[in-house]
């Protein structure tokens, strides 16, 4: 697993280490390595960065406003897609300007706060779409499972509280892990093997001890990525076995469209992270963590609009509506 890797290589490069003990020069700010061994795809790559940057803004941007400005949507299911749209937008923002900016100029570095800001920033709208997802899943089980009880069950004060302690708690995650990095020492070289500020690079090229780090990244992770998971793979295990319960056909394919989309956004942002943050020990690569870095901080914000969009007939009415009022 990943997370063994980190904790491996982090223990390699303790402050006694020949690496660290030969240049004790403070850093003031790092350097993004980026896609620098590619120069030749750099246009390509900036092409498609940019693409996807911006139909995940205006995929995402179009999705809050449609919420918004239509009361018929104003139930849980949108009202959690409200703020997924809300966490894509800020997760792709915190990366994409200066991965953007690296590709186009020779300039690469970022500032010591800038890089903290951006572990910041990504720490915490990755944190919350784990468990807005797991918050999604049981809306849905809810709706299915439990359709008389449902209204009093996902009252609009309960949906409230669930929002407001999925972006406190992730908040609080995110500080958590910041706080603990500003506390190290960094030396150089200073070079991040990575187009973005993610922890465990960073705890790389620390030259004082990252074990409380290194403890709260396993801690954070089981948390937002394996018991996440689990309780995902629960809702869906007792909201398919509801679905198979059903005695007709049009009433299993009614109760599947309303979280077919849920449990394609589901799959894939947890294929890109689990990719990403777990693997053997002999397979980690500085490549592959960027491939998955793309996958989960650029290409699922640019998808999730398209599939809620394309599968919902409810949201596709109202996009037309909001397209008709902005003519008029």
């Amino acid at each position: 697993m990943k997370l063994w890797v980190e904790i491996h290589l982090i223990v390699l490069e303790t402050p006694f280490s020949p690496r660290t003990m030969s240049n004790q020069t403070p850093v003031t700010e790092f350097i993004l390595q980026g896609f620098s061994e590619h120069p030749e795809y750099h246009v390509l790559l900036f092409s498609c960065f940019l693409s996807l940057y911006s139909v995940a803004l205006i995929g995402n941007i179009l999705i809050i406003l449609t919420i918004t400005f239509n009361p018929g949507l104003h139930t849980p299911m949108y009202f959690f897609l409200f703020n997924l749209a809300t966490m894509d937008i800020i997760c792709t923002s915190s990366i994409m300007p200066k991965a953007l900016e690296g590709l186009m100029s020779k300039d690469s570095s970022i500032s010591y706060w800038g890089c903290m800001a951006q572990l910041y920033f990504l720490t915490w709208s990755a944190s919350s779409e784990l468990l807005l997802l797991t918050v999604m899943a049981y809306d849905r089980y809810a709706a299915i499972c439990h359709p008389l009880h449902y209204s009093t069950t996902m009252s609009k004060a309960f949906c409230y509280k669930l929002a407001t302690g999925v972006w406190v708690l992730c908040a609080f995650n995110a500080a958590i892990h910041t706080g603990l990095m500003l506390r190290l020492n960094f030396c150089s070289p200073n070079v991040i093997t990575h187009f973005f500020c993610e922890a465990p690079p960073l705890l790389l090229l620390s030259c004082s001890s990252t074990y409380v780090n290194s403890i709260m990244i396993v801690l954070a992770d089981a948390f937002y990525g394996i018991l996440n998971f689990l309780m995902t793979i629960v809702s869906y295990g007792f909201i398919i076995s509801s679905i198979l319960k059903m005695r007709t056909a049009e009433g299993k394919k009614k109760a599947f469209s309303t979280c077919s989309s849920h449990l394609i956004v589901v799959c894939m942002y947890y294929t890109a992270v689990f990719y990403a943050y777990i693997s053997p020990v002999s397979s980690y690569s500085a490549e592959k963590s960027k491939l998955a870095g793309v996958l989960y901080t650029m290409v699922s914000p640019t998808l999730n609009p398209l599939i809620y969009t394309l599968r919902n007939k409810e949201v596709k009415a109202a996009l037309r509506k909001l397209f008709a009022f902005s003519r008029n």
